[in-house]
């Protein structure tokens, strides 16, 4: 099985679509592979996986966490939804950009935000479940935030004028404001 592994204006950030095979019956994929991610350069280990199922118009995001630090590669296996990661990285040319990508069941596109990335998704279906394996554990301590869904300095154009949000999510801080702390400093270019 291939994967075709797109780069992106952002270093470090990956669009990975893996190949399909599809009969009458069906498909089969292999949604991931350590021996060919290590090819492209993505040698590490996950040590979680994550399920999140949303109703249409729901966004979840912009989160990040620093420890331990965690990566994401994020994919959509039912519905439709829009998949973002926010270069939220110190001394980065390309802090504050964004890549949004539209995946779905049928596309089967995948996207890779190393640590140091904000990371988040709209449903474009009535549903979608999004699944992302992690390089990092979820922590409840306080070394995981966000930023705000729709700061207007990062400027992301999302699929949704009205969307619903968690409380969490409604009151982020912008991305000024999490610069502007020591803790951010955990993401260096």
């Amino acid at each position: 099985m291939e994967f075709t592994v797109e780069k992106t204006e952002i270093r470090d950030l990956l669009i990975i679509t893996p190949e399909i095979f599809k009969d009458d019956r069906g498909f089969f994929t292999e949604s991931y592979r350590k021996d060919k991610f290590t090819e492209f350069g993505l040698d590490f280990e996950f040590v979680q996986d994550n399920h999140s199922r949303s109703s249409k118009g729901v966004v979840r995001g912009l989160h990040f966490q620093w420890e331990p630090p965690m990566g994401k590669l994020m994919r959509v296996t039912q519905g439709a939804a829009f998949l973002v990661a926010v270069d939220i990285r110190i001394g980065s040319p390309t802090l504050g950009k964004w890549i949004g990508v539209e995946a779905s069941v049928d596309n089967r596109k995948q996207v890779y935000a190393p640590a140091g990335f904000a990371r988040g998704f709209c449903v474009m279906s009535d549903f979608a479940e999004i699944q992302y394996k992690c390089t990092g554990t979820y922590t409840t301590n306080k070394a995981e935030s966000g930023v705000l869904w729709n700061d207007p300095a990062i400027g992301i154009n999302w699929p949704v004028t009205d969307p619903i949000l968690s409380k969490k999510d409604e009151v982020a801080q912008t991305l000024a404001d999490w610069l502007q702390k020591p803790d951010s400093k955990n993401f260096t270019y």
